[in-house]
């Protein structure tokens, strides 16, 4: 997998909701702080504003795209006069966010123009997230007249038809669209990062050909014998050089970051299957079991063995 994929693959947890909503004016909506999710707004007819925590409101039109990383709280209202007496949607209102719901939600206000929104919200674990998104700023906005935006454009189409007119297959259907969504967000946010030393971190980072072919190298296999060295080749630099480079956008040196992806690779096997801690361990790079444990140990303070049993999936209840 590449790195985006890795990313998400790694950070996500749970399954994705999401809401087509129809909202007639005067309406407005605040959305209660969610710690460890990720929300959108997608605007596909009409406008409104959105009042981000702490900044000033921005006018939405058809077509922008709103992404909340970090789960902030933030109100959509019809105008600027309407959100300061937004009602509250906290984290279990799960009439707004409802991938699997019969309807799009219709929301009624006295009869004025109408807003079509697409919402959502995706469940990250924060214990195994990735520093490229922990790097995001609070809110990220896509302006619908941006280049590039024209997958983007085509899988919100998708998931609102699927929402507004659910058809055999929807629960797999949907999910998918979800995690394609996030994935074409993210890839449109870092392609209108600026060039030439404007963007920094992981925004750089995967800007930067040079990084970015070493960062491929060590997600496509990590059980690969890496050095600095063998990096550096792949990344067409010289040794220090691409030391440098390396370290100063990712924020760890290249050996360093090898070594947390390969723990957080094993940790996503130990919960995920059921493979002997030998094969994981040769799967991340460790020619013995014992040499792996160390390692694991020292990264997640808990032996590999107790931390698959701690984290092992429950059985659902029976009814």
């Amino acid at each position: 997998m590449d790195v985006l994929s890795d990313v998400v693959a790694v950070t996500r947890a749970g399954r994705p909701r999401s809401a087509h909503v129809r909202w007639h004016a005067p309406w407005g909506q605040e959305f209660a702080p969610v710690p460890g999710s990720a929300g959108f707004q997608m605007i596909l007819q009409g406008s409104c504003w959105l009042l981000p925590e702490n900044a000033e409101p921005v006018r939405l039109g058809a077509g922008d795209v709103v992404f909340l990383p970090h789960g902030s709280g933030h109100t959509l209202a019809d105008s600027p006069e309407t959100l300061l007496s937004a009602p509250v949607c906290g984290p279990d209102d799960h009439q707004m966010y409802d991938a699997y719901a019969s309807d799009s939600v219709d929301r009624s206000g006295d009869g004025g123009p109408v807003t079509v929104v697409l919402c959502g919200a995706y469940q990250l674990d924060p214990s195994r997230a990735h520093p490229l998104l922990l790097t995001l700023p609070d809110l990220i906005h896509l302006r619908a007249d941006a280049h590039g935006h024209a997958e983007l454009r085509s899988a919100v189409a998708l998931l609102a038809s699927e929402l507004e007119n659910p058809r055999l297959g929807a629960d797999a259907v949907v999910p998918a669209l979800l995690d394609t969504l996030l994935l074409y967000i993210l890839r449109v946010w870092f392609a209108e990062q600026p060039a030439g030393g404007a963007a920094t971190g992981w925004a750089a980072a995967l800007n930067d050909a040079q990084v970015t072919a070493a960062l491929q190298a060590i997600h496509r296999d990590p059980a690969a014998p890496w050095t600095v060295a063998k990096l550096a080749v792949e990344a067409g630099l010289s040794r220090a050089s691409f030391a440098r480079r390396f370290a100063s956008l990712i924020g760890q040196p290249p050996l360093g970051y090898l070594t947390w992806w390969r723990m957080t690779t094993a940790a996503r096997l130990l919960r995920t299957s059921d493979a002997p801690l030998r094969s994981i361990a040769a799967q991340v790079g460790y020619a013995s079991e014992f040499a792996f444990a160390h390692a694991f140990k020292r990264a997640y303070a808990t032996p590999p063995g107790a931390y698959r049993r701690n984290n092992a999936p429950r059985p659902s209840p029976r009814k």
